[in-house]
């Protein structure tokens, strides 16, 4: 049964809750962090990101159409590709359900690190699920992590844009001995946005490798990101059922003052230990916060066609949201002959915090989005008291992954979760609890050399992410919910390094937006249905492509559809989805190359009474890369121009809320390798 979970109010809660119970994340920490548990095998387990996710040296080689095995989702550094990312698969967010592995181990993150840590970024779904013993409906989100080698590197990338948006990254790895090496990391972005908003941000990282051994290796990182300005252009809100009318780029419709700045921090230590012949153990612990220091929500509510309205901005105080988490797996495998056995046990926990509201509106009066914003001076904004939100987790499993070669293979799993969420005002809090089993059951069949058919069915517990900052109860953490996933399929090995996978999927989840109040809450369930098929690979030694399509069938349940309040499809469905990308190396020009990629979707809903939809849109970006040497190191010029032919339209942020659709820019990167 998919349901949220259930809610008491306290003063006195039937089950207290503290961080320092028998059983809490503390105790895992205090595990995670003895002598014993920090030696660690120097090999990840065949498949893990780690295995080939190198620090530095290698960031002109980075190219996300010829190194992506599927058309599902990749990430290497800035280059993308792929149906998926992780904020959108099979019509949900992996991130916001919790579905993110640093290297396989489970992560509870509250800023997603950036490439200065994290080299490549996989969408595990359908049969590239296969292989990890816990899988998560919605898919996971899987971060591998830069490794620094025993050799000294360094990479250098420096760039511009159109919008006038300099960056630079530098990466570099130093062998400090036989066993220990260090990769740094520092950047720097002065991002201007496509209506005229600043980001400007800078981040730092450092990352060690320590390998005392061959059996054992320990993998610190920590990484900062600190952004000075950060100005939030208009969300745009029609106060009926009609799309906002053109809007301008390039335009900040917004006092000077609305700006804000925060700091992100990540770390954590990973580590993989050889026991004995075919045994292992993998203990990854992590930290994950942001402090924001200032923040504003800027809204303009549309009455009319003609661009006219009111705007309301929507000061916070200081925000703070932290989380701890971790995950301890010892496993043993077992080769005998053309079948290989995997038993795994695993203990995960997170421990997270959040303190949230107290902000303050400020009415700005009549304004018309298509004219000038009014200037207007800073208010005093005096705040009110603050939520808090405590979120305690403690998952245990057991799962077994059996390989026949010739055959197939099979993954079966079963956990056991304790959660437990705390969130209010001082004195009067809101308990959530719960402690569902959630099982996996999933495999493959090989037909032929080349043919394999694949399915399996998942549950899971997830979070509901966060309250968007137009709702009502903006910024107010979500209940976590029981989720269900089946899916099947074929996969075809074509020959040559081509690959093409084709199936079907069905997810369901109880279904948030917002209500008759402006609360962002349950309105039901939703039940995702589709077909999804990936084709990638080189067809020819000059030309490689990923192609993915994605045909969603979503449908709203429940009392609300029934009476009519709700419309029968979720508000962001898109029926259709395709995605093309490719990079052709001429052989007439060496060093040369030239990519292209074409994204389409059909209407996407945008209201919850389906009553208006974002029209159907096609996006074409059209790129090249050069690369050369400069005193006998690799580098590589790129040059990228995306939205190729300027398309208009809007970006949903939530039910009846748009942005801009990015207009052309043209971007220029160098990168070298040294």
């Amino acid at each position: 049964m998919i349901a949220t979970l259930r809610r008491h109010t306290d003063g006195a809660c039937q089950r207290p809750f503290s961080p320092w119970r028998p059983g809490s994340l503390l105790g895992l920490a205090i595990a995670l962090i003895t002598p014993a548990a920090l030696r660690a095998q120097a090999t990840a387990p065949a498949g893990d990101p780690a295995v080939i996710v190198a620090a530095t040296g290698s960031r002109s080689a980075e190219n996300a159409v010829r190194q992506a095995g599927d058309a599902f989702g990749t990430s290497i550094g800035r280059e993308i590709s792929g149906l998926y990312n992780r904020e959108r698969v099979r019509g949900f967010s992996p991130v916001a359900a919790g579905n993110v592995r640093i290297d396989g181990l489970y992560f509870d993150p509250i800023t997603i690190p950036s490439s200065r840590l994290v080299r490549a970024t996989t969408i595990r779904v359908g049969p590239s699920a296969l292989g990890s013993p816990f899988p998560a409906p919605t898919g996971i989100v899987d971060l591998g992590i830069r490794r620094p080698g025993r050799d000294a590197a360094a990479s250098l990338l420096v760039g511009y844009n159109s919008w006038h948006t300099p960056t630079a990254e530098f990466d570099a790895t130093l062998p400090v001995s036989s066993t220990l090496s260090l990769g740094v990391g520092a950047g720097l972005e002065l991002e201007n946005g496509f209506n005229r908003t600043r980001d400007h941000s800078y981040e730092l990282a450092l990352i060690g490798q320590w390998q005392p051994s061959a059996r054992l290796a320990v993998l610190p990182f920590v990484t900062m990101k600190d952004t000075l300005i950060d100005d939030r252009g208009p969300i745009t809100v029609p106060q009926g059922n009609f799309l906002p009318p053109r809007l301008p780029r390039r335009q900040f419709f917004g006092p000077w003052w609305s700006r804000g700045s925060d700091t992100e921090i990540n770390a954590g230590i990973v580590t993989d230990w050889a026991l004995a012949e075919g045994w292992q153990m993998r203990v990854g612990l992590f930290r994950s916060q942001r402090a924001i220091r200032s923040q504003f929500a800027n809204v303009v509510r549309i009455v009319s066609l003609d661009g006219s309205g009111s705007q309301r901005l929507t000061g916070d105080p200081p925000l703070f949201n932290a989380s701890t988490s971790g995950e301890l797996r010892l496993t043993r495998r077992i080769n005998e002959g053309p079948r290989r056995h995997a038993f795994h046990l695993t203990a995960r926990g997170r421990q997270s915090f959040r303190r949230f509201d107290g902000s303050q509106s400020v009415e700005l009066g009549s304004v018309n989005i298509l004219g000038v914003a009014p200037d207007v001076p800073p208010p005093n904004l005096g705040f009110g008291p603050q939520q808090r939100d405590n979120v305690r987790q403690w998952t245990g499993g057991i799962a077994y992954e059996g390989k026949w070669a010739g055959l197939g293979e099979v993954s079966v799993g079963v956990q056991k979760s304790d959660y437990a969420k705390r969130i209010g005002f001082p004195g009067a809090r809101t308990a959530v609890d719960a402690a569902p089993w959630l099982y996996n059951v999933t495999a493959a069949v090989q037909i032929t050399p080349r043919i394999s058919l694949y399915g399996g069915a998942v549950t899971g517990l997830e979070e509901s992410g966060v309250a968007p900052n137009f709702a009502a109860n903006r910024n107010e953490a979500l209940p976590a919910i029981q989720t269900r996933q089946h899916d099947a399929g074929v996969r075809i090995d074509l020959g040559g390094g081509m690959r093409m996978i084709a199936g079907l999927f069905d997810v369901s989840k109880p279904y948030f937006n917002l209500d008759a109040n402006g609360r962002f809450d349950v309105l039901g369930n939703v039940i995702n249905r589709g077909v999804e098929a990936s084709f990638a690979g080189p067809l020819t030694p000059e030309l490689s492509v990923v192609v993915g399509a994605v045909l969603l069938r979503p449908r709203v349940t429940g009392d609300a559809v029934s009476r009519g309040i709700v419309g029968r499809l979720p508000v962001g469905a898109i029926s259709e989805r395709i995605e093309f990308a490719a990079d052709w190396r001429p052989g007439f020009a060496p060093g040369l190359s030239l990519d292209l990629q074409l994204s389409y979707r059909s209407p996407e809903v945008a209201t919850v009474n389906n009553l208006v939809s974002v029209p159907t849109r096609t996006l074409i970006d059209l790129g090249g890369r050069y690369r050369f040497k400069i005193a006998g190191n690799n580098a590589v010029l790129r040059i990228q121009t995306s939205n190729l032919f300027d398309s208009q339209g809007f970006d949903l942020r939530g039910a009846n809320a748009y942005n801009v659709l990015p207009g052309r820019v043209t971007q220029i990167y160098f990168t070298a390798d040294f």
